[in-house]
């Protein structure tokens, strides 16, 4: 299926008038019962944590939002998904391939249409969390 057709038959026309004024979406913030070894899961691919709070949270700077981590009381993330958006396709793979690397099994690579074209990068972290990186790829020729 190309970018026209997929565009006609997923997205509403006209597009319904949005409710509130968002700017976009803060962040994530996952609550793991195994936070120490989250932490370390995510700094070996990630780097330290740009934000330290006691001993139960950690933050990394994604883009202009965070990705924070913070003790929980039972089991971790189930059933959501987290989305990283880096700048080009081989940001995605390089960075998909670190995690992979670092422990989370991971699909391979793909080009896919999610809501435009995209670099589709899924993994699940060892703790069972989703994760989707994603980038943008060139609009097809309409």
């Amino acid at each position: 299926m190309d970018e026209k057709e997929y565009r006609e038959s997923f997205f509403i026309d006209p597009q319904p008038e949005p409710r509130f004024r968002f700017r976009g979406i803060r962040g994530a913030a996952l609550f793991f019962e195994a936070f120490d070894e989250a932490v370390a899961f995510y700094t070996s691919v990630l780097g330290p944590p740009n934000y330290v709070e006691g001993a139960g949270t950690r933050s990394w700077v994604v883009g202009d939002s965070w990705l924070t981590l913070l003790a929980g009381q039972s089991g971790s993330p189930v059933n959501a998904e987290v989305q990283l958006v880096v700048d080009d396709p081989a940001e995605a793979d390089r960075l998909h391939a670190a995690f992979v690397e670092a422990g989370a099994a991971g699909t391979p690579p793909s080009d896919e249409l999610m809501h435009k074209p995209v670099r589709f990068c899924s993994f699940t972290d060892p703790f069972g969390v989703d994760v989707l990186i994603t980038a943008d790829l060139p609009a097809s020729p309409s």
